[in-house]
C-alpha cells in the first residue's frame, strides 16, 4: 500500500513537471513569436515620446524646417561621457527632458547642411525681433574666452578705435595698467594678449553692442567659437532651422516608401538599406532580432529593409572622438545630412506606424590633431513618425543591396 502511494505521487510529481515544461515552452514560443523581446527591448530603452511638425514636399516627408528649433529638440535618456577636447578632458551631461540647445556645441554642427557658423548675431536678432540693447556681453559665451587679438581679428575695424572709445575694453586694459592707444596696438603687449576676456571684467556688466560691429562678425570669425553651447549664442537656440544657410544643398531625390513596419522577431535580414557613415548604409542584421520597416519604390528598393536602430547598433565615428560609446551607434541613415542621424526606434505593428528619432554626435577640432567626431548616440529626440504607404526620403548615398 505504502509503494503504491509512492508511486502516484513519483507520477504526480512527473506530471507537475511535464506541465511547468509545457507552460516554461509555450512562453517562450510566445516570447520569440509574438514580439515580447521587441517589447521588452521598447520598455528598457526610452520611449521618443513627441515628434517634430512635417511638411509633405513633393518626395516625402520632411520636417517643417520653418518650425523646427534647437530649443523644442528633446532628447528622451540621460548621458554623461568625458573625452579629450580643446582644453582636456571635457565632460558633457544630458537629462532626460532637457533641451539639446543647453548641452550640445556650435562644433557638433559644423556642417554644410547647416552652415551655422556663417551667421551674425545682427542677423539672427533681425529674424527673431530681439532688441540687441538688452543682451550682454556675458549672453554671448565665446566672448568670455576671447583675447585682444581674438577680437582684432573677429570685429571688422576694432583695432583702429582708441581703446578708451570701448567701455569694456577700456576696463579691460585699465586692470593692467593700459590708458591709451589703439586696441590694435594694446592687443600686442606681451601682458595683456594673451588673457581671455573674462578674467579682467566681468561680462555680464556690459552690453553686447558696447563692443561696435560684434554683432555683425560671423560667429566662425571668433576664436574656438565650436565650443559654444547652442544657447550660449544669443538667439540661436530659437531660430527656426529654414534660417539655417546650408539647407538649401540637401540632396533628396533618392526616395521610397513605408511598405510595411515588423516588429516581429525576423532573423537575418540582409536587404539593409541602413547603416552608418563608416560601415556604409547597406549594413545586414546577422542576428536573431532585426525588427525593422520594409520599404517600396523603384526597382531593388523594393523589398529593402529599414532596421531598427533599437535592435542593431553599428560602427560609427572618426577620429580619436570615434572611441565613445564603444564606437557603436544605432543603425539608420542621414537623409537630412551629418548634423543628425534619422533612426527607426519605435515600431506599432497594430497600427502599421513607426517613429524614428534624431541621434546626435561630439565633434571637435583639436590642435594638432585636426576634426574628429563621436558616433552617433546622443539620443533619441523624437523625430517623424511614418505609417504604412507613407513616403520617406532616404537620402545619399543611393546604394542598394
Amino acid at each position: 500500500m505504502k509503494q503504491q502511494k509512492s508511486h502516484q505521487k513519483q507520477d504526480e510529481r512527473i506530471r507537475c513537471l511535464i506541465f511547468l515544461g509545457l507552460i516554461f515552452f509555450l512562453f517562450i514560443h510566445s516570447f520569440w513569436k509574438y514580439g515580447i523581446l521587441n517589447q521588452t527591448i521598447g520598455f528598457i530603452l526610452p520611449q521618443a515620446s513627441a515628434r517634430v511638425p512635417v511638411v509633405n514636399y513633393e518626395n516625402g516627408f520632411m520636417p517643417d524646417w520653418s518650425r523646427l528649433k534647437f530649443s523644442e529638440m528633446i532628447i528622451s535618456s540621460d548621458g554623461e561621457v568625458t573625452y579629450p577636447g580643446t582644453r582636456g578632458n571635457e565632460t558633457r551631461i544630458w537629462t532626460a527632458g532637457q533641451s539639446i540647445a543647453e548641452f550640445m556645441e556650435l562644433g557638433d554642427f559644423e556642417t554644410p547642411e547647416l552652415a551655422i557658423e556663417k551667421l551674425n548675431i545682427s542677423t539672427i536678432a533681425r529674424m527673431q525681433g530681439i532688441n540687441l540693447s538688452r543682451v550682454r556681453l556675458s549672453d554671448f559665451q565665446l566672448t568670455g574666452w576671447q583675447t585682444l587679438p581674438n577680437l582684432v581679428r573677429a570685429v571688422p575695424g576694432l583695432g583702429n578705435r582708441s581703446i578708451g572709445s570701448v567701455l569694456p575694453i577700456r576696463d579691460f586694459a585699465r586692470r593692467f595698467g593700459i590708458n591709451r592707444g589703439t586696441i590694435a596696438n594694446t592687443s600686442r603687449y606681451s601682458k595683456i594678449r594673451n588673457i581671455p576676456l573674462n578674467r579682467g571684467i566681468n561680462l555680464r556688466n556690459y552690453s553686447l553692442t558696447s563692443i561696435p560691429n560684434i554683432q555683425n562678425a560671423s560667429i566662425n570669425r571668433f576664436a574656438n567659437w565650436q565650443n559654444s553651447k547652442i544657447n550660449g549664442v544669443p538667439g540661436l537656440s530659437t531660430l527656426t532651422w529654414d534660417n539655417l544657410p546650408g539647407l538649401q544643398t540637401l540632396d533628396l531625390s533618392f526616395i521610397g516608401k513605408v511598405d510595411l513596419v515588423l516588429r516581429d522577431i525576423e532573423a537575418n535580414r540582409t536587404r539593409s538599406i541602413s547603416g552608418s557613415y563608416q560601415e556604409g548604409f547597406n549594413v545586414p542584421c546577422l542576428q536573431n532580432n532585426c525588427a525593422h520597416a520594409e520599404m517600396a519604390g523603384i526597382g531593388r528598393t523594393t523589398g529593402t529593409q529599414w532596421i531598427s536602430g533599437k535592435v542593431q547598433k553599428v560602427t560609427g565615428g572618426f577620429g580619436i572622438l570615434k572611441a565613445l560609446n564603444g564606437g557603436k551607434e544605432p543603425t539608420g541613415r542621414n537623409p537630412f545630412g551629418s548634423a543628425f542621424k534619422q533612426v527607426v526606434w519605435d515600431i506599432d505593428e497594430a497600427s502599421g506606424s513607426m517613429e524614428t528619432a534624431m541621434f546626435f554626435r561630439i565633434c571637435k577640432t583639436i590642435p594638432f590633431v585636426g576634426r574628429t567626431c563621436s558616433p552617433y548616440f546622443i539620443g533619441p529626440v523624437p523625430f517623424i513618425e511614418y505609417r504604412e504607404k507613407d513616403p520617406i526620403i532616404f537620402g545619399q548615398p543611393n546604394s542598394l543591396p
